[in-house]
This record gives C-alpha cells, structure tokens and sequence, in this order.
C-alpha cells in the first residue's frame, strides 16, 4: 500500500477540517450555533451528531462544572429556561441534573444533559469544537484542558476566552490548546495579532472593517463571525450581506446547514 492511499484510509473525518482550518482560508467555515439545534435541543448529544451528519466544521459549545466537579454542557447559570428542572448548574451535582429533561422551543424532550466528556467522545476524529467555557473556576479550566489532553483532542478544538488577556491562563495550563481570542475594538485587535500567538479570532461587527481585518488575515489568523439574529433571519440575504465583509471565513450560525448549503453553492466550501 502507498503512503498516500494509506494516509487516505485512516484519516479521521476531523483531519481534513483542521487541514481546511489551517491551510485553506479561502474557505469559509461553518460553526453551529451549541451545536445543530434545528431538531433537538441546544447542547445535546443529538445536536452534536446532527452536526457531524450534516458535515459541518466546527460546534459550539457551553461548558460548566457541576457541584461535584462534573464539566456540563450548558449555557446559562441556571437550568430553568432549558431543562424542565430547576436551579444553578453550581449548585446541582450530576447525578441531580441527570433527574432533568432539556427543552427544545418550549417542549419537554427525553434528552438529558450531557457531560463534556460525552460530547468529547461523541466528536473525537469526527468536527472540531469551539469550547464557550462558562465555568467560574480555574480548577474547572484545568479539568477542562486536561479532559481533552487526555482524549487526544487538542488539535480538535479551539479554546474561546471573552478577554484575549485570560488566553495566558489557558496557555498556562496546556500550551498545545489553541485558544481564540474575543476582541471588542481595533487596539485589541491588532495586540493580537502582534502576540502571533493565534489562529483565529473572534470579531464583532461594531468595529470590523476590511481594512483592520485584512491585517488578520495577512498575520494567517482566521476571521471569526457570528450570523445569530439579524443574519440568520434573513437567511441567503443575510449571509450575503455578512459575506460583505470579506475577511470573515469562519462564521457562527443557528443555521448551519443552510449555511452550508448557500457556501458551496458559492464555491466558498469544499
């Protein structure tokens, strides 16, 4: 067997994201919004692989520790607006949130609360993840790093922190973990990309403009940006008007499937 038909068999789904990721920046990657949650509920392990059936690149999701230092998906402080339950995360052990049901647009499912490390196990080989970590602890932020060292995951996930100063605490606990920096204004920016520490970053559209973010893009980092709201509720004219900004190539989406269906069609996507 030659060496390229044997790296073709035994290339994980993930490896040719990361390469596109990495290496292809012409194409624009899809994120879905705590995963695909066009048919299930947010943050749930059939969310997840709904994603990786419909070969989307990246899923975002909300990681917090529960009172027994168990790491959960889940993106608010409470449960009461997504589960049929009640209370903090925090103040919840795992076993107690076990006892719950998430919701899905108002109606009660048989989905439970998943832990990290089942989400992990569900996407390793398979789409990278966007780890949105929500916990208040730097305990849970090693637990965290170490649960995806451990699985061999930390080329397969981007680690976002909301100030790019907290991506030391990160690189302290595990240099091998990228981390993608949110920034609010052009001087954040462009102390970014003078670190050259990151792939990506993660802007906004109250300051972008072509000219900051081609700056980005010339430093080899990835332009990160949301279509949740008035994007995405445009649908193919939303995303045209957000393709406007041309240094944008990895875009959040509630809609990724659509997403991805309008960027190929646009020879945007592989």
């Amino acid at each position: 067997m030659n060496k390229l038909l044997f790296l073709l068999l035994f290339m994980a789904p993930v490896d040719n994201i990361i390469k596109d990721f990495y290496h292809h920046h012409e194409y624009v990657l899809v994120a879905a919004h705590r995963a695909d949650h066009e048919e299930y509920p947010e943050n749930s392990l059939p969310a997840i692989q709904r994603a990786i059936d419909k070969g989307i690149d990246i899923i975002e999701l909300d990681v917090r520790e529960t009172k027994d230092g168990v790491l959960v998906l889940m993106h608010d402080k409470s449960i009461e607006k997504k589960t049929d339950g009640h209370g903090n995360v925090t103040d919840l052990t795992f076993s107690e949130l076990q006892g719950v049901h998430l919701e899905r647009e108002g109606v009660i499912t048989s989905e439970r609360i998943p832990s990290f490390q089942n989400a992990l196990e569900m996407a390793r080989g398979k789409i990278m993840i966007d780890i949105d970590f929500k916990a208040d602890t730097r305990s849970a932020m090693v637990s965290t790093c170490k649960l995806v060292r451990d699985m061999g995951m930390e080329k397969q996930v981007l680690f976002f922190v909301y100030d790019y100063k907290d991506a030391d605490l990160v690189r302290a606990i595990d240099p091998n973990i990228p981390v993608m920096p949110r920034v609010h204004n052009a001087e954040e920016t462009m102390a970014v990309v003078k670190q050259g520490r990151y792939a990506i970053l993660h802007g906004d559209d109250d300051f972008y403009t072509d000219s900051l973010m081609q700056v980005v893009r010339k430093a080899n980092m990835r332009v990160w940006m949301n279509a949740l709201g008035d994007y995405d509720d445009l649908g193919e004219k939303g995303f045209d008007s957000l393709l406007q900004k041309k240094q944008v190539n990895v875009i959040q989406t509630d809609r990724p499937e659509e997403l991805l269906g309008y960027l190929r069609r646009k020879g945007l996507h592989r």
